[in-house]
């Protein structure tokens, strides 16, 4: 069944800001094809923002655990102002579902979401996005038909063939370049000096929630390189980019916990004990 909205409707549900209610929302039949387009366009999430942009600390236990090992690439099918205020993602997808729940976590480009719907039998869940995610992500750039890259949280039984990921997006790099050696690939991304001090040579980080190892730190440019084998190109979203789109980074966690205890005076301490 075709699924339909109504911006006059939409008016009129309480809650919902003057300026969120210009946003044009797009949908799609659940039995639609959807070719896809590997050209970015600019999306109309920027029109879902507030003007305003919150002070919030981010620090948070652990919930939930990724490993950065891609499971598969899901189709965004439909994104716009759902009935309830908030802003909805529906994500065509088939390995991610298998044993799916309301409420499970699930990996998208790296951004940690909550499934709050689904439906095996079209192959497809949807997830909420806060004003939040939108601002601190890559996901901002995201429209019907693009391809993201989707994982699972860990299980206890599971392979920890990556790192450990939170899910939990410390902010974006821009791609700045991108050559062909070989087979592979070699891919450069320019970020912020507060992200790139945690990036060192052959660490790990996760781009677009892509469990990566660091080859090279370039301080004076604000860059960091690493290359994408043939197997790898074929089963991520990464080589479908363009120069100068996002990507959304995580960096290990290990580097935040040793910055914390030497700032601390943890170490200090331990000298004197």
């Amino acid at each position: 069944m075709a699924v339909s909205w109504s911006l006059n409707a939409l008016s009129k549900t309480p809650g919902i800001p003057p300026r969120y209610q210009f946003l044009k929302l797009q949908s799609f039949s659940s039995r639609t094809h959807i070719k896809f387009n590997p050209i970015f366009k600019s999306s109309s999430l920027y029109g879902f923002l507030p003007t305003y942009k919150p002070i919030t600390d981010r620090r948070s236990t652990i919930r939930f655990l990724f490993t950065g090992i891609v499971e598969e690439m899901g189709t965004i099918k439909q994104l716009g102002i759902a009935e309830h205020g908030g802003f909805d993602m529906k994500i065509g997808a088939k390995i991610v579902l298998k044993d799916v729940n309301l409420g499970d976590s699930i990996a998208v480009n790296g951004t940690c979401l909550t499934v709050t719907e689904f439906d095996t039998q079209v192959s497809e869940f949807t997830v909420g996005l806060s004003p939040e995610t939108l601002r601190k992500t890559s996901l901002i750039e995201l429209a019907p038909g693009s391809l993201v890259n989707l994982e699972r949280a860990l299980q206890p039984t599971s392979r920890m063939g990556g790192h450990f990921v939170q899910g939990h997006v410390d902010g974006t790099g821009e791609i700045v370049s991108m050559d062909q050696e070989g087979d592979s690939l070699w891919v450069k991304v320019k970020t912020e000096k507060e992200l790139l001090k945690y990036v060192v040579p052959k660490g790990f980080i996760a781009v677009d929630g892509t469990s990566l190892t660091v080859v090279d730190v370039f301080e004076e440019e604000g860059c960091f390189n690493f290359m994408l084998v043939a197997y790898t190109q074929q089963n991520v979203v990464i080589p479908l980019k363009k120069i100068g789109q996002k990507v959304n980074l995580e960096v290990d966690i290990l580097g935040k916990y040793v910055e914390r205890l030497l700032s601390s005076g943890f170490v200090d301490s331990f000298k004197r004990s």
